[in-house]
Order: C-alpha cells, then sequence, then structure tokens
C-alpha cells in the first residue's frame, strides 16, 4: 500500500543449501552432444556432420585454389607476359629510333625515305607501347614514374634529333653535336628509365607465374583427409552391420576421388605446361630482347663513330679509343653471347635456324666494321661511310640481317609461349565449379548414407 514501508529481504535461514550458478548455452549444449555420443543414433548424428564438414571444406578449398591458380595462369598469358613483351618493345623501339637517327644523319641530303620512315615508326612505336603500359600501371608506382619520365624525354630527344637533321642538310658542324647530345640523352636516360620499366614488369610476370605454380597443399590435404573420414566411416558401418556398401557414402567417397583426382591432375598438367612455357618461352625471349637490343647499340655506336670523328675518346688501362668504336666492341660482345645462350636454349629447328642465321651475319659485320675503321683511321672517310651506310657490301645490311633474323626467332618463341601457357591455364578450365558441385555432392551422399542408417533406429 502507498506509504507503507518497505520490507527488508528475509536472510536466507543458515545451512541451506545455495541456489545452483546459472549455466551458460555452450555448457548446456557440450552436455547435450556428450549425451547423444553414448547412443549410436546420436554418433551417427556426429559422424554425419564432420562427414560432410569435411568434404565441404575440401571443396571450398579446391575451388579457391583452383581459381586463384587460374587466374594467375590467364594473367601470364593475356596480361604480365605481353606487358612485359610490350616493355621490351618501347626498348628496341627507342634503341632502334636512336639507329636510325644516325644512319640518317651521316647520309645527309642523301636519307632515304625508307630510313626516315623507319625512325618515324620507331619513334611512334615507343609512344604507343607507353600509352599501353600506362593504362596498366598502378597509380603511384616506380612503374608511373618512370613512364611519365619517358613520355617527358621523347619530345626533347626528338627536337634534339630534328635540329641535328636541320643543322647537318645546310652544312653546319653542330649538327653533329646535337646528334651526340640526342644520343647522350637516349643513352643515358631514355634507354635506362626503358630497361627499369623492362624489369619490373618481367618481375610482375614472374610474380604470375609464382602464384600459378604451385601445388595446392591445402586442398589436397583437406581432400586425404575427408577420404580417410570415409573410408573409415564405411569401414565402421560394415563392422556394425555386415553390409559390404552404403550407399550414400560410396557416393560421397568417389565424388570426392573424383573431385580430388582432378585437382591433382589437372594442376600438375597446368604447372607442367606453365614451367615448359617459362623455360622454352620466357628464358628464350628474354635472352633474344637483350641480344637485339645489343646488336641495335652496336649499330648506334658504329654510326656515331663516323658523326663524331674522334671527338669523344675514352682511357682504358691507359689507353685511348674512339668512344663510340670502342662501345660498339662490348655491343658486339655482348651480342654474341646472347646469340650462343639463345642457341642453346632453342628445342627445336624453327627457333635455333634464325639464331645461327644472326650468328653469321654477326661474323660478316665485324669483318666489315673492322675494314670501315681501318679506312676511318687511315683518313678515307668516303671509303668508310660507303662500308658503314653504301649500297653495296655495307655493315647496315649485315645489321639487317641480324635485325630480322632476331625477330623472326622472338616471333617463334613467342608462339612457343602462347601455346604452352594457354595449354596450362586451359588444364584449369571447369575445376573451381567442377570441385564445388562434386563437394556438395559428396557432403549430400554423405549425409544421406547416415540418415539410411539413422532410419533402422526408428
Amino acid at each position: 500500500m502507498p506509504g507503507t514501508p518497505a520490507r527488508s529481504a528475509r536472510p536466507a535461514p543458515a545451512g541451506s543449501p545455495a541456489p545452483p550458478a546459472r549455466r551458460t548455452a555452450f555448457a548446456e549444449g557440450v552436455d547435450r552432444l556428450r549425451a547423444a555420443a553414448t547412443t549410436e543414433p546420436g554418433r551417427l548424428r556426429i559422424i554425419g556432420a564432420v562427414l560432410a564438414l569435411l568434404v565441404v571444406a575440401f571443396g571450398a578449398s579446391a575451388a579457391w585454389q583452383a581459381d586463384t591458380r587460374s587466374a594467375a595462369a590467364d594473367d601470364v598469358l593475356h596480361r604480365s607476359q605481353p606487358l612485359s613483351s610490350g616493355a621490351a618493345d618501347i626498348y628496341r623501339s627507342l634503341a632502334d629510333a636512336n639507329t636510325a637517327a644516325s644512319s640518317g644523319f651521316l647520309a645527309g641530303g642523301q636519307e632515304t625515305p625508307q630510313s626516315r620512315t623507319r625512325y618515324e615508326n620507331d619513334i611512334s612505336t615507343a609512344a604507343a607501347g607507353l600509352v599501353t603500359a600506362a593504362a596498366n600501371t598502378e597509380p603511384g608506382s616506380a612503374s608511373e614514374a618512370t613512364i611519365a619520365k619517358l613520355n617527358r624525354l621523347l619530345p626533347e630527344y626528338k627536337g634534339l634529333v630534328e635540329r641535328a637533321r636541320t643543322y647537318n642538310r645546310q652544312g653546319y658542324p653542330v649538327g653533329g653535336a646535337y646528334l651526340r647530345y640526342a644520343n647522350e640523352k637516349m643513352q643515358q636516360e631514355m634507354l635506362p628509365a626503358a630497361e627499369d620499366l623492362y624489369t619490373t614488369e618481367n618481375g610482375r610476370l614472374d610474380a604470375d607465374y609464382a602464384d600459378a605454380t604451385p601445388y595446392p597443399w591445402i586442398a589436397i590435404g583437406l581432400g586425404v583427409l575427408a577420404l580417410g573420414a570415409l573410408g573409415w566411416a564405411q569401414r565402421r558401418t560394415y563392422r556394425r552391420t555386415h553390409r559390404v556398401l552404403n550407399h550414400g557414402l560410396v557416393a560421397a567417397s568417389a565424388a570426392t576421388t573424383v573431385a580430388l583426382l582432378w585437382l591433382v591432375v589437372g594442376h600438375a598438367v597446368a604447372r607442367t605446361e606453365l614451367t615448359g612455357s617459362y623455360d622454352s618461352g620466357i628464358r628464350s625471349l628474354t635472352v633474344l630482347h637483350d641480344a637485339r637490343i645489343a646488336s641495335l647499340k652496336a649499330r648506334g655506336n658504329e654510326n656515331l663513330s663516323l658523326v663524331a670523328r674522334g671527338a669523344e675518346t675514352v682511357t682504358v688501362d691507359g689507353q685511348t679509343y674512339d668512344a663510340y668504336s670502342y662501345d660498339f666492341d662490348k655491343d658486339m660482345a655482348t651480342l654474341g653471347k646472347g646469340l650462343s645462350r639463345a642457341e642453346k636454349l632453342a628445342d627445336d629447328q624453327g627457333g635455333s635456324a634464325p639464331v645461327q642465321a644472326a650468328e653469321s651475319n654477326m661474323a660478316v659485320w665485324k669483318q666489315r666494321h673492322a675494314a670501315a675503321r681501318t679506312e676511318d683511321e687511315n683518313g678515307n672517310y668516303d671509303q668508310a661511310l660507303d662500308k658503314v651506310i653504301g649500297p653495296k657490301d655495307a655493315t647496315g645490311q649485315c645489321f639487317d640481317g641480324v635485325d630480322s633474323s632476331l625477330a623472326r626467332a622472338i616471333d617463334h618463341e613467342q608462339a612457343e609461349f602462347g601455346r604452352s601457357a594457354r595449354d596450362g591455364r586451359d588444364a584449369l578450365t571447369g575445376l573451381p565449379a567442377g570441385a564445388a558441385v562434386l563437394a556438395v555432392l559428396g557432403a549430400a551422399g554423405a549425409v544421406a548414407g547416415i540418415g539410411r542408417r539413422l532410419s533402422e533406429y526408428r
């Protein structure tokens, strides 16, 4: 009643038992599970749940790991390798443009339309390659900065070349200085930046290979565990019922076995083909690209040794050499080593024949270059010029032979890579979805098999 003072709580009588503590839901669940495990139906329910969980876990991990490797293999084929090859093309186009510019300068007013067109095509190819690379580069990355640098330097280089050509046509010696300055910009700034881009894209390619080729050990381990558990469950059922087969468990085992074999065999084939595409394709392509770049640099230095007319020298071990001629010898040594490696890596006639043709042209090139250097050192500039860019028996013809042979070898190895990488990717086609479907069927079979046993207790 209102106004009535509240009664104080009455203390529990001395010696009375304390009320039981409130149990958590988890503890009650554990007790129910322990009680269920003491009966055969309860044990069967636990076994069915564990079997279904194992099979589903295997299917999920198989689908996830197969999908990851399939995506990486597709990246190798359609993203990282084309970008790596594109970066090599940027480098080659820049080096070839430098070579074409020096050849045109030496020809002076006699520069052919073919030489001019080659230079313009190389510049356009490099510019288009930079656009493609920029579209596939992550914002803020080192590659983005490199591409921006090349985009800034390219018009500067073109401007220097055009000034050199203009002054050369007018007969001013300053044209040679402009061309040497353009060459320095190319050799010291543009080509190193292009090489950095090429190295970065090769690193991305290696990373994609590393993601595509490892065995899916998690999925394989879970598959073996699931099969072992299914085998144990069937043996247990046989010992209690003397029935040889439980249709549900047999179906679950069959589905799990098919999924596991598909995973192991499919990935083994994919790994073999992808490894082959790297060993027989990427390694050869890398060596061939390096050899082609060495030949381009050698040709550029050969031309510039005539443009400079001894104005640039280098001292090595107390001896003074023409700087461009000295660099030419180093580039030719690099070219020779590259061609030797490329021939060893070639695994068929289609790959070795063009390399052998390039070696033959290189040998003649070195002989003709030595004759041209002798004429130049003896003061016979016109004769030396004719031996370098003349219409007959000139080193330019040898260079063109080396370049075209290496282009054929690169095309061949590119096709070899494409076939092997495509086969590797295709070996994983359908595996993620197939593993998931088989896992669902396997789990359903396990549940159905255990359910059949449970029905015998009702």
